[in-house]
């Protein structure tokens, strides 16, 4: 278990400075030795910022907990350990006809850590987040205690763990309601839009037509071509595979490159090729589900592809009414900065509200930027993308960022206090230490001055 290995996927942050293994940190917390701040659950790592890292304590590697137990191929309930991989869940169900209601960019996230961020796919519109699909989880916590968390029992932990970033306890297992689909495979169509005009002009009305939406933007296109890109939608294929695969493809990068390869000139070329390839027919196809949800998994670290500065994520979700003007804005000012997104994508939330006490998505139209980490000139773009983002009322995503400043954090999620008041004394992250725990000491300093 190297702590080198025990990294955010943005590869901007420091590694994992100790790490222990799943029974070990059970262990602890059923002995009640875990000392304030100590320990941390990590997952598969995909998180991209530091809500996964705890740089003054210890992260418990809840990978080994990896069991499916239990599966109704009546109702698609599925009960497994919170260190089961999605791709496994979607391998054991999907002959049966069942797939997760809710899928992230990646399938290699852990049972656990899809719950601790609440995470969304691209239907968000019809099926909300993945913390909406779950039925039962158990939590350990540092009072020695195994406690049953539901809708009806322990409802407080219940709402507080689901995008509670891992801060309420270890979760051991989950039980999740999964939807029943005619085959994995997709029947997807590609409609290229000239403008971000166009775009929401269509993106309300494909919401409505299809399970999933999402819209790929040229982010580099300036000019008359600002905002032009792919809208993707998708349903499930009547006849089509229920044969599913655990692995990601056979391409990887093995090595670290000592530079940034991901640079403008590379970025121009390929999203020129991208939006010639994926455009170039309007007329539905039927493709598999890796390529359709999962597309980076078939490429085994390509985060190395950032340089061994890694990279940031700036994810904002913006109101429907501001959208139409701040979404350009903010494309606008990374042209500004003359600062290159390889993965730039947009896409509508609906308004299915989760049971989390702190989830990100809500009504509007979240972007997600990747960009090179460059140093101060990407630190104040992000800045400038944050004030963008907080003045038009919208909000940025905790469990993609390794440095957002308090102040945000609390713009974007104004219920913080709430989950402070119900996180486990034993439990830290480096991003709680540096946004939540600043602002509830700057609040205790108030209060005693009054």
């Amino acid at each position: 278990m190297a702590g080198e290995r025990l990294r955010s996927f943005g590869l901007a942050t420091p590694p994992a400075p100790r790490a222990i293994g799943a029974e070990d940190g059970i262990a602890l917390l059923r002995a009640g030795q875990a000392k304030p701040a100590s320990l941390l659950a990590y997952g598969n790592g995909r998180s991209y910022g530091d809500s996964c890292q705890n740089e003054a304590g210890t992260v418990v590697d809840m990978r080994p907990l990896n069991r499916i137990r239990a599966f109704n191929a009546e109702t698609g309930l599925l009960e497994a350990d919170s260190g089961v991989l999605l791709s496994d869940i979607i391998a054991h169900a999907a002959p049966y006809g069942f797939f997760p209601a809710v899928v992230p960019g990646t399938q290699f996230v852990t049972l656990g850590g899809a719950i601790a961020n609440d995470v969304h796919g691209k239907n968000h519109h019809r099926r909300g987040t993945f913390g909406c699909h779950v039925e039962t989880f158990t939590l350990l916590r540092s009072d020695g205690k195994s406690h049953r968390c539901s809708a009806t029992d322990n409802p407080r932990l219940f709402r507080a763990t689901i995008g509670g970033m891992g801060l309420t306890g270890l979760i051991l297992s989950a039980s999740i309601r999964l939807m029943r689909v005619p085959s994995l495979d997709i029947v997807e169509k590609a409609t290229p839009f000239r403008d971000l005009g166009e775009f929401f002009g269509l993106a309300e009305a494909a919401d409505q037509a299809n399970e999933y939406a999402v819209a790929w933007i040229d982010q580099l296109a300036g000019g008359r071509n600002s905002g032009r890109g792919l809208l993707f939608t998708g349903n499930h294929a009547e006849h089509g595979s229920h044969a599913a695969s655990r692995a990601g493809g056979n391409l990887s990068i093995p090595v670290q490159p000592p530079f940034n390869v991901l640079n403008r000139p590379f970025l121009t070329a390929f999203n020129a090729v991208y939006r010639w390839k994926k455009g170039r027919s309007t007329a539905p196809r039927q493709v598999g589900y890796h390529s359709f949800f999962f597309p980076l998994d078939g490429v085994g670290d390509w985060n190395r592809l950032y340089g061994p500065r890694g990279l940031f994520q700036h994810q904002s979700v913006i109101p429907e009414a501001a959208a139409r003007t701040v979404v350009p804005e903010l494309l606008a000012a990374a042209r500004r900065a003359g600062q290159g997104s390889f993965l730039t994508v947009l896409k509508r939330f609906g308004s299915v509200r989760s049971p989390a006490l702190l989830s990100f998505p809500r009504p509007g139209y979240t972007l997600t930027l990747d960009f090179p980490n460059k140093g101060a000139a990407t630190l104040a773009l992000l800045r400038e993308l944050d004030r963008i983002t907080v003045e038009a009322g919208g909000a940025v995503n905790p469990y993609k960022d390794a440095r957002m400043p308090a102040d945000i954090f609390a713009s974007s999620f104004p219920e913080w206090p709430r989950l402070e008041a119900l996180r486990d004394p034993a439990f830290m992250s480096s991003f709680w230490a540096r946004t939540a725990k600043k602002l509830d000491t700057r609040r205790g300093a108030v209060e005693a001055a009054e």
